[in-house]
């Protein structure tokens, strides 16, 4: 999307808007929820935020400078005359929607004019030419609510851009201020298509496997991510799902959906059989947008978005349905002690990599986080490696990968609950006290902790 600058005022327009967008005063302040002193350590405190419905003039406003503006491809005298009286609303809730502008505006003199309005609203100064990540970062660490009316405004941004998103941004059990663009569009590609191309990270259905012996393209410290299903076991070599980030798979009898956040370092495997009747198997695709650096996935059936952490569905049919993935356990190890643990495995064939070998990890997010998180928990390094899960109890907890494989290693005792940790093919997994599958994954630390914001941390 691209904005035509230069169009001639509308008849009138200029003097209607210097009429209607009286700034409303006397609005009751609300203070802010007392923030944790890492976070104000780091972004400072937040600015007051207006309780109640916008104004006639400021609902006027957010029309022209938030919808006409992406509607009409255009912003002239009318767009900045009405962000001008946003600025001076003193409303910061209106930033989440300059933020979600900022993502897709290609000029720069549109995004200097975008975040000065962010800095007069939030009371901060941004001094990078594009500050859309600066700025998103203070709304979601402060937790700046979002104005009213936001998702309709947010849907109209959004569904402009691409119209496949349309279906996307319904009402749900999701905080939409949380959304934004990966930079990638969606894969709404028919089930079963997996080498039709696309302009989208696309998804591998029922792909093609090999035998250990034959995969001799694998070295053996390429990481890969193993899953094991009534006896029988694959291993889906990262640098496949780096490309990929989504299988929908079939092993041990059971249909699978698996994910993969490279953002989050994060490879999670889904039941997507068994379920309660009158629900069709999911099929699950990466739709191009993120919340808080985390993939959204959603079926292709229903469109119903899925949080990918949980396996919860948040938004459709699927999620009146109240329907929640069951986890299997996805062992992070490489590729030599995954096949002399398991010789009898197989792994997908190399083909699905397209001839890329991506290290995400060590390149691209090699300086932490390339997209918003807001603050994030001290406890642990942003990229610092966690085994996650939730116990009986509903408690997730963390354990931090480095320290429990020494541990174990040693011969140490691992135990929360009913969860006991246990040493598997050279990665970790947790089973419970009979030594069955309870479901654990792999992690970024600010991903897990980000999702299970009440999650325990395991010390020794």
């Amino acid at each position: 999307m691209g904005f035509v600058t230069g169009r001639l005022l509308r008849s009138g327009f200029a003097a209607a808007v210097i009429l209607f967008l009286s700034f409303a005063a006397g609005i009751a302040q609300a203070q802010s929820a007392q923030l944790p002193d890492y976070v104000t350590k780091e972004y400072g405190q937040p600015p007051a935020v207006p309780q109640g419905d916008l104004s006639p003039a400021m609902q006027f406003a957010t029309r022209v400078a938030f919808i006409d503006s992406v509607t009409l491809s255009t912003w002239d005298e009318n767009q900045e005359l009405a962000l001008a009286e946003i600025a001076k609303s003193k409303d910061p809730r209106f930033v989440w929607l300059i933020s979600d502008l900022m993502r897709f505006v290609p000029s720069d003199r549109i995004q200097k004019s975008l975040s000065e309005a962010a800095s007069e609203l939030l009371g901060k100064s941004f001094r990078s030419r594009h500050n859309w990540g600066d700025v998103t970062d203070h709304l979601i660490a402060w937790d700046i609510p979002a104005p009213p009316d936001y998702l309709r405004v947010k849907r109209a941004i959004f569904t402009t851009v691409l119209e496949q998103w349309d279906p996307i941004f319904v009402e749900g059990d999701i905080d939409w201020r949380l959304v934004s663009w990966g930079g990638v569009l969606i894969d709404d590609r028919p089930y079963d298509t997996t080498d039709n191309g696309c302009n989208c990270i696309p998804a591998a259905d029922n792909p093609k496997v090999s035998s250990a012996e034959d995969a001799t393209w694998l070295k053996d410290d390429d990481i890969v991510f193993g899953v094991e299903v009534n006896g029988e076991y694959r291993a889906y070599p990262r640098r496949i799902m780096e490309v990929r980030e989504m299988v929908n798979d079939t092993l041990g009898g059971r249909d699978l959906g698996i994910p993969y956040c490279t953002l989050c370092g994060a490879a999670q495997a889904y039941f997507t059989d068994a379920l309660p009747a009158g629900i069709k198997r999911p099929i699950l695709r990466t739709s191009g947008l993120l919340s808080r650096s985390n993939k959204v996935m959603f079926d292709l059936n229903t469109f119903s978005v899925f949080d990918t952490f949980t396996g919860q569905a948040v938004t459709g049919p699927l999620a009146k349905k109240g329907l929640k993935l069951k986890q299997a356990t996805v062992i992070t190890s490489d590729w030599g002690s995954w096949k002399r643990a398991h010789p009898e495995t197989t792994v997908l064939l190399e083909r699905y990599a397209l001839g890329r070998d991506p290290d995400f990890r060590n390149g691209r997010d090699a300086d932490g986080p390339i997209f918003p998180i807001g603050d994030v928990d001290p406890r642990l390094p942003v990229h610092e490696d966690i085994i996650g899960v939730v116990t009986a109890s509903g408690t997730p907890i963390a354990f931090q990968r480095s320290t429990a494989f020494v541990a174990l290693a040693r011969g140490d005792k691992i135990a929360v609950e009913n969860v006991r940790l246990a040493l598997d093919a050279g990665g970790i997994k947790a089973v419970d006290a009979g030594g069955k599958d309870i479901g654990s994954h792999q992690a970024f630390w600010f991903a897990w902790s980000q999702f299970h914001p009440d999650t325990k941390l395991w010390t020794q």
